[in-house]
């Protein structure tokens, strides 16, 4: 049986959407931490998340094994300081530049594995990372310094590498669910351990707990059902590129409705870092049509439908 063009073409633009939605929270993040402290955000806005998917994904999250879990608490842990990184990164930074900053994890991820993993890396990578640095450099260098907030959302983003290499290597697709609403209660926690201590500042008025709430229902639990859907019906490949729009859409946003400017420096670094970003993937896409055509030559044909979380 073969991947259903009409599914994966809905499945394409819920992904899409669901991408844009990511990129929106940037600017409101950056506005709503000038009087919320980046861990009492986070805190709230997650344990908001956890206790919705818990309701939507009771069933997943309790049939979760002992070592899922164990998994979906690591992962938990990882994400969580990712998140507080970035979220601090926001505070010093632009949303534009922190979202390209941010994306830089898709260049990231092959390189860790390499490191931590000993996955072998090809000359093709090595490009991708010689661009993201120059994309980094237009970005971040303030001379011959690199600014606080970018440094800390660089950090950010090699920890969403680490999560990402974990989640890929250990995780079934039956879990994601489950894993996704522990995950969610865990960075609720992390976040916790920095807010609780000087007591935890709830946002001020409507339109800060509108912004919150956003970035925890649209953004957070419904986007994470739309993205398990979306990616059950496409190839990983096809996933990862829709999703490297993320830093465009975030740049897109800030200028649009975050008072942000397009700049000559905003242009040629985000270029520089999204192209990073479609070379990595297009290398991938181009090694998987290789090892297709070659089993394909060796093997009679065999239709297969190929789920991707």
């Amino acid at each position: 049986m073969t991947e259903s063009p009409r599914l994966a073409r809905v499945a394409t633009l819920l992904l899409l959407l669901v991408t844009a939605v990511w990129g929106s929270t940037f600017f409101l993040i950056r506005d709503l931490v000038v009087t919320v402290p980046p861990t009492d955000f986070l805190a709230v806005r997650f344990a908001i998340a956890a206790a919705l998917m818990f309701a939507l994904f009771r069933r997943q999250t309790l049939a979760l094994s002992r070592a899922d879990l164990r998994l979906g608490i690591g992962l938990g842990v990882l994400y969580g300081l990712a998140q507080v990184l970035q979220t601090i990164g926001l505070q010093h930074t632009d949303a534009s530049v922190s979202g390209f900053v941010t994306g830089t994890y898709v260049v990231l991820t092959p390189v860790l594995g390499a490191l931590l993993l000993r996955d072998r890396i090809d000359r093709v990578t090595w490009a991708a990372v010689l661009l993201t640095t120059a994309g980094l450099a237009v970005l971040s260098l303030r001379g011959f310094a690199v600014g606080f907030g970018e440094g800390v959302t660089l950090a950010s983003a090699v920890l969403y590498a680490g999560h990402i290499l974990v989640l890929g290597r250990w995780s079934t697709p039956s879990a994601a669910v489950g894993l996704a609403t522990v995950q969610a209660a865990v960075i609720a926690l992390v976040a916790s351990v920095g807010a609780v201590p000087g007591g935890v500042t709830l946002p001020a008025g409507a339109g800060q707990w509108a912004s919150l709430l956003y970035m925890a229902v649209v953004a957070g639990a419904l986007a994470l059902w739309a993205q398990t859907w979306a990616q059950a019906h496409l190839t990983a490949t096809r996933a990862a590129i829709v999703m490297a729009m993320e830093p465009v859409f975030a740049a897109f946003f800030a200028v649009l409705f975050g008072g942000e400017s397009l700049t000559v420096r905003l242009l040629l670094g985000g270029a520089l870092v999204v192209g990073s970003m479609y070379l990595v993937e297009l290398r991938g896409m181009l090694a998987r049509r290789r090892r297709s055509g070659a089993t394909a030559a060796e093997d009679p044909p065999v239709e297969a439908l190929h789920h991707d979380v």
